[in-house]
């Protein structure tokens, strides 16, 4: 079993920064490509960024790119999200995903567990 474990939302204004962080639990980390998603209220869960298991490779939402860096420490089990010049849009629930071997990071159906999310709330 894995489990996830998002934290390091919360209330910022806007063109400030946070960074997320995602604790995962088990040996099976390190070999999986692993992403963050999002979802506001009345929206459909989007993609974010993702991150290969190895760290090498990233990928980013058109919406945050330049904005938003996602990275990982295999050693630490741990995958991170530092989240800078924050909008009003990025307000949403935040949740970390460990992503099926082989499949697109940044489709959802791409994931097999998900943690139970972290609100960010960005101010105008």
């Amino acid at each position: 079993q894995v489990q996830l474990v998002e934290s390091g939302g919360g209330l910022v204004q806007a063109g400030g920064s946070l960074s997320l962080s995602c604790a995962a639990s088990g040996r099976t980390f390190s070999g999986y490509d692993m992403g963050w998603f999002r979802q506001a209220p009345g929206k459909e869960r989007e993609f974010v960024a993702a991150i290969s298991w190895s760290g090498r490779s990233t990928y980013y939402a058109d919406s945050v790119k330049g904005r938003f860096t996602i990275s990982r420490d295999n050693a630490k089990n741990t995958l991170s999200l530092q989240m800078n010049s924050l909008k009003p849009e990025d307000t949403a629930v935040y949740y970390c995903g460990r992503s099926y071997p082989t499949r697109d990071p940044s489709r959802e159906d791409s994931y097999d567990y998900w943690g139970q999310g972290t609100q960010v709330t960005v101010s105008s």
